[in-house]
């Protein structure tokens, strides 16, 4: 039976003193600590290890309530959402339902045209890597302007179709043929929850509760639809100074529209939910060996974060010391995440801040040095 510790501060230092091997554990609270004391707003974390879990906690989940954070929390997990994706996209290679070298063409008929960019010659592996070399909407000119500044505080409530966005996509060039380079698009997951779809019958939010949230007892994680701006409760509030250098007021940007990010970012989810997918899935307990070895059969990414490479959906980081360990991240306006843990997922850190400034991804960096690259 595992066990949860909701732990702070000087708590976590005097378990530390009295046992060596929470030495990990009292540097990731020093992480979560300075963080805050950096100027953000609220930052969690769960490790789920062998024989017992630990969550700790800084500042606070609601900056006018002074609520702290606490473990059911939900959050928007932003890109984490597309290792739920590739995950259900594998099972169905698994099934039998498609080939990961199938053309996106015979799936999406027509849909992938325009720009160099064609879904005949562009295949299932190379969107769930990175490397069909298709457009990221979210470069679009007109979304930049909007996501940016105060003029997000209106269009945070835009409602898209997932063909809206690919069509977003297509109005561009592509900017390497598919297969011949790796570059991040967010559009590669929208056809992926599209194809999703059209294979199974059933809504993408159906199909990763079904198979994935339900099976594992994930009781936080969910995909919202588009018209719900909302989180379901248990949950703090997402700050965010809007992509603008400081001084910038912080805005509380937690109601917005998921479905500009759907099947590339839109699941809602709790630290001890991700920490139970990425130990259940680094396990090999969610895809069958052939499977899970495409998934982890990864290239160095180009224009990413550093030293990372990536696969079908799960990508990887080498740390300081030389250990190498598997996960995802994920962003969305108040909200940034980290879930990486082990590759035979003995061991999971999940990190979410409720602000998206001040480079989260530098103190995710640190907490995972702190917790797999332990000092003395």
């Amino acid at each position: 039976m595992q066990i949860r510790l909701v732990v702070t501060g000087l708590l976590v230092a005097a378990m530390a003193a009295a046992n060596p091997s929470w030495h990990g554990h009292a540097a990731v609270q020093q992480v979560l600590d300075q963080a805050v004391a950096g100027g953000l707003p609220g930052i969690s974390a769960e490790i789920r290890g062998p024989d017992r879990t630990w969550f700790g906690t800084a500042g606070v989940a609601d900056i006018t309530t002074s609520r702290q954070r606490k473990p059911p929390d939900r959050f928007r997990i932003g890109s984490t959402t597309k290792t739920f994706v590739a995950t259900v996209v594998l099972q169905l290679v698994a099934e039998h339902r498609l080939r990961l070298d199938d053309p996106v063409e015979r799936w999406l008929p027509g849909v992938v045209r325009g720009n160099g960019q064609d879904g005949r010659r562009v295949t299932i592996r190379e969107l769930l890597g990175q490397t069909s070399g298709i457009f990221d909407y979210q470069g679009d000119s007109t979304l930049q302007k909007q996501s940016v500044g105060t003029p997000f505080l209106v269009h945070r409530f835009d409602q898209y179709t997932p063909d809206q966005l690919v069509r977003i996509a297509m109005a561009h060039p592509s900017p390497f043929a598919p297969g011949t380079n790796w570059g991040y698009s967010n559009t590669n997951y929208i056809l992926l929850g599209m194809l999703i779809e059209r294979i199974t019958g059933r809504s993408l939010a159906q199909e990763i509760a079904l198979r994935i949230a339900r099976p594992l007892g994930l009781t936080g994680t969910y995909l919202p639809a588009a018209t719900d701006t909302s989180i379901l409760a248990p949950h703090g509030r997402g700050y965010s100074k809007l992509l603008l250098p400081d001084p910038t007021p912080i805005y509380d940007v937690t109601e917005l529209s998921p479905s500009w990010s759907w099947a590339a970012g839109g699941l809602i989810s709790t630290v001890g939910d991700l920490t139970h997918f990425f130990g259940a899935l680094l396990a090999g307990t969610l895809l069958p060996p052939a499977e899970q070895r495409a998934m982890f059969n990864t290239r160095p990414t180009v224009g990413w974060i550093p030293n990372t490479t990536y696969g079908l959906g799960m990508s990887s980081i080498a740390l300081s010391c030389g250990r190498v360990v598997w996960g995802m991240g994920g962003a969305i306006s108040g909200s940034f995440s980290y879930t990486y843990g082990t590759r035979d997922g003995r061991t999971v850190l999940a990190i979410n801040v409720n602000g998206d400034w001040n480079n989260p991804i530098g103190t995710f960096t640190q907490a995972l040095e702190a917790q797999f690259c332990p000092a003395g």
